[in-house]
Order: structure tokens, then C-alpha cells, then sequence
């Protein structure tokens, strides 16, 4: 598994940019990603590097579906290969 935590922010279109995350998590969902919202990034846990990123690229482009004229995305990724690596397995190994 990969996780990755990601970023889509809109510039240039006021205080408020919970819409254009609603549009990008709502393709996220679309996905074959799991999907798990914080309160400042979206964590993600992909089966692979192809779902994953094509996943972002569709987040990416929904906040200009949106109506953002910019958007910078940031992703960061950790592909574990020696272990099975879930969302959930890096909670456990912090209690």
C-alpha cells in the first residue's frame, strides 16, 4: 500500500475554500483510493502509484472545474515496500 497526505488550494478566491476542497474530495471519492479527510490535508492509501496519482490529478483539476483560476497541490508520499503500509497501521505504531 501507499499512503500519501495531499493539498489542493485554490489562490485568488477569498477567505473561504471549503467549496473547492468539497469538489476535490468528492472526486477523491470517485477513486479507488481510501480517502480520509483532516482538518488541514487528505490522507490517502492507494494500492498502487498509477491509482494514486491519477486520483490527485483529478482532485487537482476539480478545484478548477470549480472555478479557481490557480491551484497549488501538494502532495507527499510514503511507499513502504518491505510491509503492508495502511492508514491505520501508522496510528497503531504512534499509541
Amino acid at each position: 500500500m501507499i499512503l500519501a497526505e495531499l493539498s489542493v488550494v485554490p489562490l485568488g478566491v477569498g477567505t473561504s475554500v471549503s467549496g473547492y476542497v468539497k469538489a476535490a474530495l468528492k472526486e477523491l471519492e470517485k477513486s479507488t483510493v481510501k480517502v480520509k479527510p483532516t482538518a488541514m490535508g487528505t490522507i490517502l492509501e492507494a494500492e498502487d502509484i498509477d491509482s494514486l496519482l491519477d486520483a490527485v490529478k483529478n482532485a487537482h483539476e476539480a478545484v478548477f472545474d470549480a472555478g479557481a483560476k490557480r491551484v497549488v497541490t501538494t502532495l507527499k508520499i510514503d511507499d513502504r515496500r518491505d510491509k503492508n503500509l495502511t492508514i491505520e497501521s501508522k496510528l497503531e505504531a504512534i499509541k
